[in-house]
């Protein structure tokens, strides 16, 4: 069987990596990341729950693909990740983003 598949990427451009780990404490509330750049691939991990969601360029504001830690995946269409020209804003999603617990991310632009 083959695969043919191909790829294509402008060589004057410059691809942005950014990480980072976030707590909230006190009341749970959306929690604005400044990157710098408009990212085109968000994904915010909660290290307690093992709770995840990811956002791919072309999904909608507040739009997510939720992985719970039993492995079970949902399109959610409310609290989930927005992103704009040099922010991401991760929504009140109740599995992935609770108070007291340790979110990492990684955005790449």
């Amino acid at each position: 069987m083959a695969i043919t598949q191909s790829q294509s990427k402008n060589s004057a451009s410059v691809v942005q990596v950014v990480v980072g780990n976030y707590i909230t404490i006190g009341t749970a509330a959306a929690i604005t990341i400044t990157l710098g750049f408009q990212a085109k691939y968000v994904r915010v991990c909660n290290e307690t729950s093992r709770d995840q969601m990811e956002w791919y360029e072309g999904m909608a504001d507040a739009e997510g693909i939720k992985t719970v830690a039993a492995g079970t995946r949902t399109l959610v269409t409310s609290n989930g990740i927005t992103v704009d020209a040099n922010t991401f804003i991760i929504g009140l999603d109740t599995d992935v983003n609770v108070t007291d617990e340790q979110l990492s991310w990684y955005a790449i632009g």
